[in-house]
């Protein structure tokens, strides 16, 4: 039997430190997961603050395809009636198909956290889940910590668990709430569990031993029909259950019909979706869904995935919806550089060799291309030929000046030549590289009006040399962008100005080159760029 997919990112998932998420913003991934064919979206608990029960008013009106919204809380209180209890109204005025509740099934909880005897939270849970089955819910019941519960005291986990069948549970959930068992144990447990019980069983693992996808395919194997986990992990602590390598592998490994193998190919488009809408950076190597799951870094493995794919890589990633990538550095060979070429549309050359002796050359100096795709395309292309550089520096001047007060103010004075005219231009900035971007621009604008659409939006600085201290060489990488198309480019010298200026001049290149291909790919006179850059003067003055 193929297992159902709950998903709880919107309710365990925000569980993780520094992750928020608005209504608007659940919203969003609920229809997102709607759509991917998630079969239960759990909305939150809206006993336990105005934005989750804000969201299951709102969800009300959203036209879903096919997933089932579920609200979660807890069993009744001890010694109160499922009628006054004020948690359990609150998830019957959700007014969802599913209600979740969670109950204990470790005596250390039911004695000393809930401070009640196992008799009263037996009844704690039947009473709860009878309530939502004579209201014409569907009941998921999740047995908190039944693996550690289980560890103290198996009789009674059992029993929690057999006063939820009886009551009229649809699904028995096992939570490894701690996120410390092992596969063989969950498999083990399952197994007894189906031999006792009729209702069918779900898994719920976190992720603390950095098994819980391990555990989960252990446990479905060994006959759990319901799987419990979030998008990306995200979760308190260490996480939960990552539910996308968790379909890919029961779909690509095990042969479970999961998802339609349409919907599969947009696992790494849900995974990156959601990472954006709760504001954090997509794992670059997660596996199947993260930009590195598929890049190539070796030049002996490049050699092989160029001739047959499959030889370093366990699946196609077009499957999920990814794509295999070649990284260049100084591991490379020259089948590095051609595919990678390639990848950029800018066919085979005879310059392989060559580049890839300059990659060599540039990242021993401390330059670093895997992470500045930009600036091995400006390589590329400045190997052609044919190039012509659309400008050339002959030389700036930066003049930090501080102030009393703590102010300081920023000039950059640059001489550029473009079209063989030289132009001289100056320009203040919030801080010296800011000053010289604005003074660069000032002389290519009115050659170049494409480039008032090319925003810089990140810039980091990394100190190659740790142990040189101030001496030490500074990396400089740089973000641009133009609407949504990326680029990173970088720099490396001693002088981080001089480097935030080798990465500026490739950041704003690059879509120059991009956009008038036929008149100027790459070229040898790409090196007197960089000799140009050698005449530079740099003076820094406070006064």
């Amino acid at each position: 039997m193929n297992p159902v997919l709950y998903d709880t990112t919107l309710r365990d998932g925000t569980q993780r430190e520094g992750l928020s998420l608005s209504v608007d913003d659940k919203l969003k991934i609920a229809r997102r997961l709607d759509e991917l064919g998630i079969q239960y979206i759990e909305g939150g608990w809206p006993g336990s603050n105005p934005k989750d029960a804000e969201f299951f008013r709102r969800v009300k009106t959203e036209p879903l395809r096919q997933a089932k919204v579920a609200a979660f809380g807890m069993t009744r209180r001890a010694g109160q009636r499922c009628e006054d209890d004020g948690n359990i109204r609150a998830l019957l005025e959700a007014e969802t198909p599913v209600v979740t509740l969670v109950g204990k099934s470790s005596t250390m909880h039911v004695e000393r956290v809930l401070e009640t005897s196992r008799e009263e939270n037996l009844c704690m849970i039947a009473d709860s889940v009878a309530f939502f089955r004579e209201r014409g819910k569907e009941v998921i019941y999740d047995a908190e910590h039944f693996f550690d519960g289980y560890r103290l005291d198996p009789g009674y986990a059992v029993a929690t668990l057999r006063a939820a069948a009886e009551a009229g549970a649809h699904c028995i959930v096992l939570c490894d709430t701690d996120g410390g068992e092992l596969p063989d144990t969950v498999g083990e447990r399952v197994r007894e569990l189906r031999s006792q019980l009729d209702t069918p069983l779900g898994i719920h693992p976190h992720n603390d031993s950095a098994l819980a996808v391990a555990n989960a395919l252990a446990a479905v194997r060994a006959g759990c029909v319901h799987v419990q986990g979030t998008i990306n992990g995200y979760g308190e602590r260490c996480g939960n259950l990552d539910l996308i390598p968790l379909i890919a592998t029961l779909q690509l490994k095990l042969g479970y019909a999961v998802l339609p193998p349409d919907q599969l190919r947009r696992v790494t488009d849900v995974a990156h979706f959601v990472a954006a809408v709760a504001n954090l950076n997509p794992d670059a190597h997660a596996p199947y869904v993260g930009a590195s799951a598929f890049a190539h870094k070796g030049g002996i493995h490049v050699a092989a995935v160029a001739k047959l794919p499959e030889s370093y890589q366990h699946i196609d990633p077009a499957l999920v919806g990814n794509e295999m990538r070649v990284v260049v550095s100084e591991l490379s060979g020259r089948q590095n550089v051609r595919l990678r070429a390639g990848e950029l549309g800018l066919g085979a050359r005879d310059s392989d060799s060559e580049i890839l002796r300059r990659v060599k050359e540039l990242e021993f100096r401390g330059h670093q291309f895997e992470g500045a795709d930009g600036s091995f395309e400006m390589l590329v292309r400045r190997s052609a030929p044919d190039y012509r550089p659309p400008f050339e520096l002959l030389g700036f001047t930066v003049i930090v000046e501080g102030r009393s007060g703590g102010t300081t103010t920023a000039q950059a004075m640059v001489q550029l030549r473009v079209d063989g005219e030289v132009i001289h231009t100056a320009a203040e900035g919030a801080g010296p590289v800011n000053a010289l971007d604005c003074a660069v621009r000032k002389a290519l604008l009115p050659r170049y009006p494409e480039l008032a659409d090319v925003h810089l939006v990140d810039y980091k600085v990394r100190i190659v040399d740790e142990h040189l201290g101030t001496g030490a060489r500074p990396r400089v990488v740089v973000e641009s962008a133009r609407g949504a198309e990326r680029w990173s480019t970088m720099g490396c010298s001693e002088n981080i100005i001089e480097a935030s200026w080798q990465a500026l001049r490739d950041g704003l290149e690059l879509p120059l080159l991009r956009g008038h291909t036929a008149a100027a790919s790459s070229s040898a006179a790409g090196s007197a760029a960089t000799g140009a850059v050698k005449g530079t003067t740099l003076r820094n003055e406070s006064r």
